[in-house]
């Protein structure tokens, strides 16, 4: 693009604004944490004086363990993300197929590994970033990526006070390039402009930010280099200043005059292509205009524009997270460590200090006593095991007696690795180290105490899961509108493989199937454990479940341990149990356990029985007693109930012996069948003895008709050669 000194000059100052507003102290807090966690906790000034003092320099790195800790925390418990119908057009079919659509992003950005780093520069240097944008490199549709970002590199606006990015003003991201990346991926003329250039034309040049360079080389070079090759260009890194920022615009938009929805109209399109979609949509549609907020790119190198334009993308391609946020101040786990860990460093090398000069405390000699050595010799080897001196008078050698230790500065030591604990959330549990006497619910309480520490830190990457997926789906509804055939490999056991057809066009129904242009849909962000952490936990769970007694499937004990061949396993029961056989045995056991219950119920309806005749003998010796006691005044009365009750017992009676009959008969039934298969099995495997003692016969004979066959060979063959005349 031609060269804009305006637009250039306006972009670099508002760099700069932004740069001196907070990005700089956040870069010396970065390479401070940074350097902190790889043990690099000694400055080169305090090295260099107590190297000179002859002093020891500890490092007793415990913000590593600490952070490795919670990084493992994180890995342990994974988000699952799930999209549901949420207004007019939405399905639960297309939400399904989003589903998968994002199975298929993560798996191809492996997001799991991105994810960590995100986390771990979070909590480290307290800020971290995702980039999700599309590509055409090796689709010409476009598929989305989602790649980690250097946060040194990501420049937020000092002015922003909230946490997602849709409501900061701009964002900054700044990159080396050479001049050859620079004709790659914008313009070779503008390339060609850059790559003589001597020098900016802007104050402070180019390594304004990374003095210090994130990569394997460690620092950078200083200013310009000659090429090996191309000894007659000057090759440096160029600096490349992106800008995302938000301007206030006027836009068409498409609003549905039922439902109110607008959706914004492509800058591209013409009268004639809007006139086309409103006829086709029958008057459904009107057209106006409204300003709003759009995301405007620029992107510069010194004075030269390589891309002005507004984004293609609704939102900024950064996605942030933030361990904790607090009105635009970020504050990571590493930054509130670095006190006690500079405390613990000191103090244990103050204490070796005091004993290496408890070793070695000196002497006091008298002027020429020394026989075997001089002064000086005494001084370097005075401290060796099994010295000797040679003295010309005793008393004139005495040992210097060293100052006690002072009392407290194990304390001291012991207090920074507690404060550390504190401050971090990570107790002894939580990395493992309970004593032996601690009882497990005890651990396990103090477990859960440290991951309540963690739980704002978490949330806050939910949070940035959150904004990411809504990113990622509307780079779907936008970018994802021809047919796709999207692959997945499913997490489970058999790691099955799995494809599905997205905005694929029906002729019959004259639709679209899993159309994910259309519809509006919710984010639901769950909390799931490690896939090897949540088997554990399912594979106790299902064996005590059926310890007690419940009809847990083998299937699932198998899928949920740690067998190493457990697709193979449970491929070969399904296999066995789709077998005739097993089909064959399992008709039996389902007969056997209905004759069974057949059997109980009979028994339940012959003491229901029983239970009648008591119950008509006991009301019987009731009237009796009546009778009794009232004397004959109601004797007829009494005689015909006694008749009534009578008649009830024969009639129970008769049903009872009814019932004990068909009882009978269903027993002797059941047990003719049971014979009858016994009978069967039997005979089928006296059929089958019979068959193999035939086939034994047979092989028997075949046997010796060729023995007997190879003899009368041999015996011709004798005789032949018995015949044939001999020559001399």
């Amino acid at each position: 693009m031609p060269v804009d000194d305006a637009l250039c000059s306006e972009q670099w100052y508002r760099f700069r604004w932004v740069l001196e507003r907070g990005h700089y102290d956040f870069l010396n807090k970065a390479d401070k944490c940074d350097n902190f966690f790889v043990g690099k906790q000694w400055t080169e000034e305090d090295l260099a004086a107590l190297q000179l003092a002859k002093r020891p320099a500890l490092t007793i790195n415990k913000i590593i363990s600490t952070m490795s800790t919670i990084m493992g925390e994180q890995i342990y418990n994974r988000n699952e993300t799930t999209f549901r119908p949420a207004g007019e057009g939405a399905t639960s079919d297309v939400a399904d197929a989003l589903v998968k659509v994002w199975m298929n992003i993560a798996q191809n950005n492996q997001l799991p590994w991105v994810r960590s780093d995100v986390f771990a520069d979070g909590i480290i240097r307290s800020r971290g970033f995702y980039d999700v944008r599309m590509n055409y490199e090796t689709n010409m549709k476009g598929k989305i990526t989602i790649s980690l970002m250097n946060s040194k590199n990501v420049l937020i606006d000092p002015d922003a006070e909230e946490y997602d990015p849709d409501l900061w003003n701009d964002v900054f991201t700044t990159k080396w390039l050479t001049y050859q990346d620079i004709a790659v991926l914008y313009a070779q003329a503008d390339a060609e402009y850059l790559k003589d250039r001597e020098e900016s034309l802007f104050p402070y040049a180019y390594d304004s930010i990374e003095r210090v360079r994130d990569r394997f080389a460690g620092k950078a070079l200083q200013g310009s280099y000659y090429g090996i090759f191309d000894k007659s260009h000057v090759r440096r890194n160029i600096r490349v200043l992106e800008r995302q920022h938000h301007v206030l615009s006027s836009q068409k938009h498409f609003v549905d005059v039922q439902t109110g929805d607008t959706r914004p109209i492509p800058d591209a399109w013409d009268r004639n292509r809007i006139a086309a979609v409103m006829e086709k949509m029958q008057g459904q549609l009107s057209v106006f205009k409204k300003k709003l907020k759009r995301v405007r790119w620029t992107i510069t190198a010194d004075n030269c524009v390589l891309h002005d334009d507004w984004s293609p993308y609704k939102h900024f391609t950064v996605v942030p997270f933030f361990p904790h946020f607090r009105y635009g101040q970020t504050v990571g786990l590493v930054e509130n460590l670095l006190g006690p860990q500079e405390l613990l460093n000191k103090v244990s090398s103050q204490e070796l200090h005091v004993t290496n000069t408890s070793a070695n405390s000196g002497w006091k000699v008298k002027a020429g006593n020394l026989v075997n050595m001089s002064v000086e010799e005494l001084e370097q080897s005075g401290a060796q095991t099994g010295l000797v001196v040679e003295v010309k008078e005793i008393d004139g050698l005495e040992k210097i007696t060293p100052n006690p230790t002072p009392q407290g500065m194990d304390r001291i030591s012991y207090k920074s690795e507690e404060h550390m604990k504190t401050i971090s959330g990570v107790s002894d549990s939580m990395q493992g180290f309970d004593r032996e006497d601690v009882a497990a619910k005890a651990i396990q309480a103090k477990k859960q105490s440290g991951q309540a520490n963690l739980v704002k830190v978490m949330d806050n990457l939910e949070r940035t899961d959150f904004i990411l997926a809504r990113n990622v789906l509307d780079l779907v509804q936008e970018y994802y509108t021809d047919e796709r055939v999207i692959h997945i490999i499913h997490s489970d056991v058999l790691n099955e493989a799995e494809q599905i057809t997205v905005n694929q066009y029906d002729p019959v129904a004259d639709e679209i199937i899993n159309d994910l242009t259309l519809g509006e849909y919710s984010i639901v962000i769950t909390s799931t454990p490690d896939r090897a952490t949540l088997e554990d936990s399912q594979f106790e769970q299902a064996k005590s479940l059926k310890e007690m007694g419940l009809a847990i499937p083998d299937r699932v004990l198998i899928e949920n341990s740690r067998l190493l061949n457990r697709s193979e396993i449970i491929k070969q029961m399904e296999a066995t149990a789709n077998s005739p056989e097993e089909q064959k045995k399992q008709q039996l056991q389902m007969r056997a356990m209905e004759a069974n219950v057949s059997k109980l119920e009979g028994e339940a309806q012959e003491k229901q029985t029983k239970s009648g005749l008591d119950q008509a003998r006991t009301q019987k010796e009731t009237v009796e007693a009546q009778q009794i006691a009232n004397g004959d005044q109601n004797a007829a009365e009494l005689q015909k109930q006694e008749r009534e009750l009578e008649m009830e017992r024969e009639r129970l009676d008769m049903e009872l012996a009814a019932k004990r009959e068909e009882i009978a008969m269903k027993r002797e039934e059941k047990q003719m069948d049971m014979d009858m298969k016994q009978q069967m099995h039997a005979q089928d495997m006296q059929l089958m003895q019979q068959q193999g003692e035939q086939q034994l016969r047979l092989n028997e004979q075949n046997a010796a008709r060729e023995a007997e066959q190879a003899e009368q060979d041999h015996y011709a063959q004798r005789a032949k050669e018995s015949q044939t005349p001999s020559v001399d």
